[in-house]
Parts: structure tokens; sequence; C-alpha cells
């Protein structure tokens, strides 16, 4: 792979109609903004060509000797229309940012609510950076350039078009000689945008690669350093930063050679204009004024157009960033599952299960279990035997490649993964803690809850007590910058969501592996009084979770090695009594004894 290609799959962007259909439907929802906006920009326009208009007139006054008072007049509508098209611009800087804030709002939501809905096998393919860079970088790039660069476009396409009018209403061959510079502006706008467009797309995805990487050495810091790998990782972090620079360096030399060959139509334009007037004036067809006026309106030109090309660059890169939104927010949403399709009791049903992630190895293979109503499993095995990925498969988060995963008599091939969390609800060592009130975070799971169902499921979990405890207990204010949780208590707010949830089936991966040893027993007495009288499944962090389930499934290289009663797995003595035995003696807790 190349310094500036990835091969990584990445959310998709979208066509350029695609775009503006999907931003002129925010705009047509404000039309009084957008109206008030454009009558604005186009009057302080009209403002700023009376001054080329009124020197010109004032270039023939003083050659036919115009009377001191008709000057004077000029000069004073000359100052009012400069306080006009000041006045006008300033509305329609204002009004501009009221219009595109409001419509960026818009996307942004819209953008946001389409990513949480994104199914978890897109989400794990595209990598975090990718998201993580629309979101954040493109919104930030989109958000500069309504602030900024959209006001001053709008105002230099509007000001070109109506300066071309102009010179054309002094006389025509006047404006047909401004024209020369025509096909050099069109030729490099051939030569530019086809260039352009898709050296921009590969800068942005660049930047979603480094953010990926940063966000992985981030996340996985300790890992890095347990396994002194901090400077392989420092070194991928600069290739991929060395990529995104270069694809800058690019796109900046292409539009450097872009601005030359406008400065090249400018001069064209205006010696074409200059020669034609001096040919004009010498046959007496137009005055020396007019000449003026279209030489000045031309050079009133430099302006707009050197605005649109110093802004090229940050209109290229807002145009990629919006077509990144918006091909988010225009990816195909999953249909609604037929709440009426399942109506067989909570049973989970693994058949001939085969998995791997895109082209990978085979993480899963061949697996079949069968999970009970109200039946408790336990999946235990070394790190790497495949425990989590087979409770996401179950839990719908990925389909399977080969064979089939059944919950309530229903494949989730069927239900999607949407339907499959109407019935299943998964719980992870990796939980987070939403800033705002304690109540709201609960809330996320049943937004009908009053306090008291919170306060059941909290004691539910054996939280109750210490909530009671906060400060300003349910609408205490948690999260990032407020009130501290800790891992252990951060965990059973997430098995109060659980309950709240009250899903038929639960999956808990690995959810007391965060808590430390004071805590581990507080977490698997929480865990008991989340699956009591639900059908679960437990990824075991602790083999003494193994014990309180009903079977155990032990896995080994993606197959499933044992599979029955803790008790019998331990009198066979084979894999779960290996691990049962290492664990015991590593634990060092003499309460721990094996069962009868």
């Amino acid at each position: 792979m190349s310094g500036d290609e990835s091969t990584r799959p990445v959310l998709p962007i979208a066509d350029r109609r695609t775009t503006w259909r999907v931003v002129a439907q925010d705009l047509r929802a404000r039309p009084g903004i957008a109206s008030t906006t454009l009558i604005a920009f186009a009057l302080s326009n009209v403002c700023g060509l009376l001054a080329p208009w009124i020197l010109g007139w004032l270039v023939d006054a003083a050659i036919d000797d115009a009377a001191h008072s008709d000057i004077v007049k000029a000069v004073v509508v000359l100052g009012v229309a400069g306080v006009g098209a000041g006045g006008f611009l300033l509305v329609g800087y204002v009004y501009m940012a009221r219009l595109g804030e409001g419509t960026l709002a818009m996307l942004r939501e819209r953008v946001v609510a389409r990513a949480v809905r994104l199914p978890t096998s897109v989400l794990d393919r595209a990598g975090s950076g990718d998201l993580l860079t629309r979101v954040g970088d493109d919104v930030a790039t989109v958000t500069q350039a309504i602030n900024n660069t959209l006001p001053m476009v709008v105002g230099a396409a509007l000001a070109t078009g109506l300066t071309a009018v102009s010179m054309f209403g002094l006389d025509w061959r006047l404006g047909l000689a401004g024209l020369a510079c025509a096909p050099i502006y069109a030729f490099a706008a051939r030569w530019y945008v086809p260039r352009a467009v898709p050296l921009y797309e590969r800068e942005r995805l660049a930047v979603g690669e480094r953010a990926q990487t940063l966000v992985g050495a981030l996340d996985g810091s300790e890992t890095l350093r347990a396994y002194r790998a901090e400077d392989p990782m420092v070194s991928s972090i600069a290739a991929r930063s060395q990529a995104a620079m270069g694809l800058r360096l690019r796109t900046f030399r292409l539009l450097t050679t872009f601005t030359g060959w406008m400065n090249r139509a400018e001069l064209v334009g205006l010696a074409a204009l200059l020669s034609v007037g001096f040919l004009l004036v010498d046959d007496d067809a137009v005055s020396v004024g007019a000449v003026t006026t279209a030489a000045l309106l031309f050079h009133r030109l430099f302006g707009p157009i050197g605005t649109l090309m110093v802004t090229f660059d940050d209109v290229q890169a807002a145009g990629v960033s919006l077509a990144r939104l918006v091909g988010v927010i225009e990816m195909a949403e999953a249909a609604a599952p037929d709440a009426g399709q399942v109506t067989g009791s909570p049973s989970v049903r693994v058949e001939s299960l085969t998995y791997r992630y895109d082209d990978g190895p085979v993480i899963l293979d061949d697996v079949s279990l069968a999970v009970e109503p109200g039946e408790r499993l336990a999946l235990v095995g070394a790190s790497g035997a495949g425990k989590t990925t087979l409770a996401s498969v179950i839990a719908g988060r990925f389909m399977p490649d080969a064979g089939d995963v059944r919950v309530a008599g229903v494949s989730t091939r069927q239900l999607g993964e949407a339907g499959a969390r109407e019935w299943v609800a998964m719980v992870s060592q990796d939980v987070h803690v939403f800033y705002g009130p304690l109540r709201e975070d609960l809330r996320l799971a049943a937004p009908d809850a009053g306090d008291d169902d919170l306060r059941a499921a909290l004691d539910s979990v054996g939280a109750l007590s210490w909530v009671d405890a906060l400060p300003d207990g349910l609408s205490t204010v948690v999260g990032e910058n407020a009130h501290p949780l800790t891992a252990a208590r951060a965990q059973q707010v997430a098995l109060a969501r659980l309950v709240l949830a009250d899903r038929p089936i639960v999956i808990l991966d690995e959810a007391t592996a965060e808590a430390g040893s004071t805590g581990a027993y507080e977490l698997e007495c929480a865990a008991d009084g989340v699956v009591a009288g639900r059908t679960s499944i437990v990824v075991a962090h602790r083999l003494t979770q193994a014990l309180a389930a009903d079977r155990v499934a032990v896995l080994e290289g993606g197959r499933v090695v044992e599979f029955g009663p803790p008790a019998e797995l331990i009198e066979r003595g084979a894999a779960f009594a290996r691990l049962w035995d290492a664990w015991h003696a590593s634990s060092g807790d003499v309460s721990v004894t094996t069962p009868s």
C-alpha cells in the first residue's frame, strides 16, 4: 500500500447530485432567511457597482467642464452608495450565518441519528476513525466554510454576474472585449476541477486513516507499553501523518497552478478591454468616461474572482466534507422487523456456525449449541478463543458466514440487528456513562420509566445505596467533567439499564472484568440479579461465574470442545477441569471450591 492510499473499507461518500439534493431540502425549510440573504448580498453589490459608473461620469464631467454642484452631488451619491453597500453586506453576513448554522445543525443531527443506528458490523469494518473524522473534522470544516467562506463566495458570485451585465450595458463591444478572458478561465476550470475533487477525497480518507491510528494507539496505550511496541506505533502514526500531509501539499500545488492561469486571464481581459476602448474612443463611438467605467468594472472583477480562487481550496474541502456527511445520512436503513414474526419462547440455537471478519482467518468454526428458555450458559476459554465473537453473533451484531443463529425460533438473518435487539440485550466490559443527570442516563434504556422503576432497577443490581448517597441522588450529573463513577459503579449503571430494557435474553460479555478484587463480588451479585428469570449467556471472566451457570461451553480455537453442566465437566477432567484447576490455584481464594 502506498503512502497516500488506503484499503480500509470506509463509510460511503455521497455524489454531488445527492449532496445538493439533501442540502437543498434543508435550505427550502428556511425560505425567508434564504431569500433575505440573497437579496441583501444583491443590493450590496448593486450599491458597489455605482462607484465605477459615478467615477466614469466624473471623468466625462471633468472633460466637459460640468458644474461644480453636479460633481458634489455625484460625490454624495458615491458616499451613500458606499454606506449602503457596507450595510447590506452586514445584513447578508448575519442572515447567511443564520441560514448556514441552521442547515448545518439539521445535517449534524441527521448524521448522528443515522450513525448511532448503523449496524455494528458496518462500524467494525469502517473503524472508529472514519466516523470520528466525519462528526468531528468534517463538521468543523463545513462550519468554517459556512461562517467564513460561503458569504464571500456568494458575494463574489453575485458581483461577477452583475458586473458582467453592467459592462454589456455600457457598450456590447466593451463587454465582448472583457469576455476575451473567458476561454482561459474555462480552460483553467476544466483542468483543475477533475483533478482537485478526487485529490480532496483522498486527502479526507488519509485524515480518517490517521485518526483511526491515533484512536487505536490511545485506546491501546497500555498494551503498547506492555509489549514495548511504542516505537512501531509512533512510526505508523508518522507514516499516516506524512501521507495526509503529502496529499495536502499536492492540493496546494494544484491550486497555485490554477491561480497562475487566473492571473493570465486577467491580463488578457484587461489588455483586450483597453485596446478596444482606445479604438472606440478614437472613433468617437464611446466616451473616455465609458471606457474608464468599463475598465474599473473589469478591474472590480479581480476581487470577486480572486476571492473565488482563494476560497476554492476551502470550498472543495467543504464540499468533500459535506458529501461525507450526506453519505452517512443516505445510508440505507434496515427495514424494521415485523413485531409479530417472533412468537416463540426465548431460546437460542446455534447451528453449525462459521464466522470470520471480512477476509481474515476463521474465528468460529462449526459451532453448535443450544440455550433453553430461562437457562444460563457460560462461555469460557482462553483469550482469543472466540467467546466475545460468538456472543456478538448471537446478539445479531454480526451475521454468520455459514450456519445459523435462531433467537426464539427465528434466524438472526431474518431479524437483522435491530430485530435481534428486541429480544436480546448485551452488556460488555466497555461501558459508557453519558454526561448528564443519572436519571437521564438510566432512561436511555426505558424513556418512560419513572423514578420508582429506576430505583427498583438500581436495587436489583446493588447500586441503590450508593446512588442515594450521591449529592443529588438520581439528579446528580455524572459522566465526563462531572461526578466521577468508578469502573464497578459504571458497570452497575450499565446492568441497571439492562434491567430497565427488560429483554427476555441477556448476554453479559465479561461484564465484571473491569472491577478490581474488591468490586468483583458485588458485580457478580449484580449480574446474578440481572440474569435471574431470563435466558442468559455469560462470557465468564471469572470461573466462579461458570459454576453458577446451568451449562458451560468451552471454546478453543473457535470451536466448542466441551459442553455440559460445570460439575460434570470438572469430573470429566478435560479442558474445563484444567481451566478450573488453573483458576483455583491462582485465585488464592479458599472459599472457591469444586462443586459436588
